[in-house]
C-alpha cells in the first residue's frame, strides 16, 4: 500500500520499555501501519538515520486552559517533542463560566497560576459557557498538539454558588448540582477532576480559591461521580511542605481513593538537601495508598523560580500578602512601604511557609533602573550585608527602588534525591506547570532535560526507561488508550530526536509574546529533529510545518 509518511532507518524505542530496534515506521490516515523494514512508496519520507524514533511525549500537568485560545501550537511545550498535554489541574480553570463572571475566573488564574491579567483579558475567547462547550470550542479552534482536559473544581463551585463559593461549604442541593456538572464533564471526555488544598492557592481579590472550601461531603459526592462512570482520575495539589505528606493530607488521599475507586495523583514529591530521608520515609509510609492507585508526581529538573512583587505568588500562603493581590501598582507600593506590614510579614515568616526566607538563595536577576545594574547576580543576603540592612527590608526596598520591575530568581534542587524519585516506579514524572507562572518559571522542557541529563549524562535511566516514563506511563495513568506507544493501529504521535544532543537550555529566555506584549519565560529545546502529531509533520528541525493536526482527547471507560 502507499503510505502517507515513512520514517526510515531510525532506532525505534516504542515506549513500552522494550529494547530498541532498528526499523522503519510507516504511517497512513493518522495511524501507525507498520514497524518493520518498509519498501512501499510514501508521499513523504523522513530519513531518521542516527536518530531515535519514540512515541510523542505526554505532559500530564499543565495549565494551558487559557493559552490554547491564542497559541494553537501550545508553546513552548510542543518544542520539546510533547504531542499531548493534560490541563485543568490544581482545581483552577475557566470553564464552566457564566459571561457575567469572566473577570472572577481570570483573576483566579492570575493569582494561582501567575498569568498576567492583561494577557487573559485580551486572549481568552470565551466562546463557551459549560465545560463540554469548552472542550468543543478547543476542537473547533484547532491546535498543533493533542489537548486533554481535567475538570477543575473551582469554576464548577462558582458556577453553582456564585461569590459564596469563596466563602462557605456547598449545601446538599448545591453539592448535587456541582456533582452533576462534573459528571457531565467527565462523561463528555474530561479525564477526571482536580482540586487543591494549598494555602498559597488564593482566588479573586485574595480570597480562598473556591475548591479549598469544599467539605468532605462535597468531595465524597464529586469522587462518587467517577465511581459511577467507571472512568477518570483525581488530581490534587496537596503537600504544603516539599517531600512531606502530613497525616491530614494522607487521610484525604485515602478518602479520595476510597470514594472514587479511581487513581489519584498528587503534587508533589521532591527532595530536600538537608533532609533527603524525608521523601524516602514519605514514600515508604504511603506505600499502601500507592498500591491502591495513588501516584505522586515529581519534576525531574531543577526548580528555578523567577519572581517579582507585582504578582507575588511565592507569598500567597502568607496572610499579610493577600491584600496585595489584584491591586494597582501604586496601592501595592503603599503597602510595601508600611513598616507595620513588614513587621507582620516578619512574624509570619517564623512559621513554615512556601518561601522560607533564605535570602542567600534569592538572586537579583534583572533590573530596569540603570543605577541598580551593579546589583544583578548578587543575592539579597549579600546586598543586605553591603548596606548593613535587614534582608527582608532590603528585599522590599530593592523592589521599590526599581518601581516593582525587579526580577528575582531562586533555585532549589537536590540531585541525589531527585534521582531516587525518578528511578522509583511509584512516581509519575511530570509537573511541568506548562502555561502557568509564565514570568516566574518554565519547566516545559522537563522531557528533553530528562533525556539529556538523566539518560545521557548521568545514565541514571536507560533510554528505553526514560522514554517509557515520558510516554506509556502518563498515557496509562490517565487512560489515554491510543497513545504513548509505537504500535500498529495506534495514533501516529512521534518524537524523533538525536540522543547525542537532546536536552533543554539551562536558562529560560524572557520574551514579550503574550497578548498585549506581556512577558513570559520560554525554554528552547535541543535535539528534537521532527515532531509528528496524528500522522502529520508538525515540526521539522524546529520549524513549524504550518499544519495543525492536534485533536481534543476524550476519556473512555477502562
Amino acid at each position: 500500500m502507499a503510505y502517507d509518511l515513512i520514517i526510515k532507518n531510525g532506532t525505534v524505542v516504542d515506549g513500552t520499555g522494550a529494547a530498541r530496534v532498528r526499523a522503519d515506521v510507516a504511517i497512513a490516515n493518522g495511524k501507525i501501519e507498520a514497524i518493520e523494514s518498509v519498501s512501499e512508496p510514501a508521499k513523504r519520507t523522513i530519513d531518521a538515520s542516527d536518530l531515535i524514533v519514540a512515541p510523542g511525549f505526554i505532559d500530564p500537568h499543565t495549565h494551558y486552559d487559557a493559552q490554547i485560545c491564542w497559541d494553537p501550537l501550545v508553546t513552548c511545550t510542543s518544542w520539546h517533542g510533547v504531542t499531548s498535554v493534560v490541563m485543568g489541574n490544581c482545581g483552577v480553570g475557566i470553564a464552566p463560566c457564566k459571561p457575567e463572571v469572566h473577570d472572577v475566573a481570570a483573576c483566579d488564574l492570575v493569582n494561582v497560576e501567575a498569568i498576567p491579567y492583561d494577557a487573559l483579558n485580551r486572549g481568552i475567547t470565551w466562546d463557551w459557557t459549560t465545560f463540554p462547550q469548552f472542550m468543543d470550542a478547543a476542537q473547533k479552534r484547532g491546535s498543533g498538539i493533542n489537548l486533554g482536559f481535567m475538570a477543575p473544581l473551582t469554576p464548577f463551585r462558582h458556577f453553582v454558588m456564585g461569590a459564596e463559593s469563596m466563602e462557605r461549604e456547598a449545601s446538599r442541593d448545591e453539592t448535587a448540582k456541582i456533582a452533576a456538572l462534573i459528571k457531565e464533564a467527565v462523561a463528555a471526555g474530561a479525564f477526571g477532576w482536580s482540586t487543591t488544598t494549598l494555602p498559597q492557592h488564593i482566588g479573586f481579590h485574595g480570597r480562598p480559591l473556591a475548591c479549598r472550601l469544599a467539605s468532605r461531603d462535597e468531595i465524597k459526592a464529586y469522587a462518587g461521580t467517577l465511581r459511577e462512570l467507571g472512568k477518570g482520575v483525581i488530581e490534587v495539589a496537596l503537600t504544603r511542605r516539599a517531600g512531606r505528606v502530613s497525616e491530614e493530607e494522607e487521610d484525604l488521599l485515602g478518602f479520595l481513593l476510597n470514594e472514587s475507586t479511581r487513581p489519584v495523583t498528587w503534587l508533589g514529591m521532591s527532595s530536600q538537601p538537608k533532609h533527603p530521608e524525608v521523601s524516602e520515609d514519605t514514600m515508604r509510609r504511603l506505600e499502601p495508598l500507592i498500591r491502591r492507585g495513588g501516584m505522586p508526581q515529581v519534576l525531574p529538573k531543577p526548580f528555578v523560580v523567577q519572581m517579582d512583587l507585582r504578582n507575588p505568588f511565592s507569598f500567597a500562603d502568607t496572610e499579610s500578602w493577600n491584600p496585595i493581590f489584584n491591586q494597582p501598582p501604586e496601592k501595592q507600593k503603599e503597602i510595601y512601604r508600611d513598616k507595620g506590614w513588614r513587621n507582620r510579614w516578619r512574624e509570619e515568616m517564623k512559621k513554615p511557609r512556601l518561601f522560607a526566607g533564605k535570602w542567600h538563595r534569592v538572586e537579583v536577576l534583572e533590573v530596569t533602573n540603570p543605577a541598580m545594574k551593579p546589583l544583578e547576580r548578587k543575592t539579597v543576603g549579600e546586598i543586605a550585608e553591603e548596606r548593613g540592612a535587614d534582608p527582608l527590608d532590603t528585599f522590599i526596598d530593592l523592589a521599590l527602588e526599581d518601581d516593582l520591575n525587579i526580577q528575582y530568581t531562586m533555585a532549589q534542587f537536590h540531585e541525589e534525591g531527585i534521582e531516587r524519585l525518578i528511578k522509583d516506579d511509584r512516581t509519575l514524572v511530570g509537573l511541568s506547570d506548562g502555561g502557568a507562572h509564565v514570568n516566574m518559571l518554565c519547566d516545559a522542557g522537563y522531557c528533553t532535560y530528562l533525556l539529556g541529563h538523566w539518560v545521557r549524562e548521568k545514565q541514571a535511566l536507560t533510554l528505553e526507561r526514560g522514554v517509557q516514563r515520558l510516554t506509556a506511563e502518563p498515557a496509562d495513568f490517565f487512560g489515554i488508550k491510543d497513545r504513548g506507544r509505537l504500535k500498529k493501529g495506534l495514533a501516529a504521535d512521534v518524537a524523533i530526536f538525536d540522543p547525542n544532543t537532546v536536552g533543554s537550555d539551562r536558562r529560560a529566555q524572557m520574551r514579550n509574546d503574550l497578548p498585549g506584549g506581556g512577558r513570559r519565560l520560554v525554554m528552547p529545546s535541543q535535539g528534537i529533529e521532527y515532531t509528528i502529531v496524528n500522522g502529520q509533520l508538525l515540526y521539522d528541525h524546529g520549524k513549524h510545518s504550518g499544519a495543525m493536526p492536534g485533536t481534543v482527547l476524550r476519556s473512555t471507560k477502562n
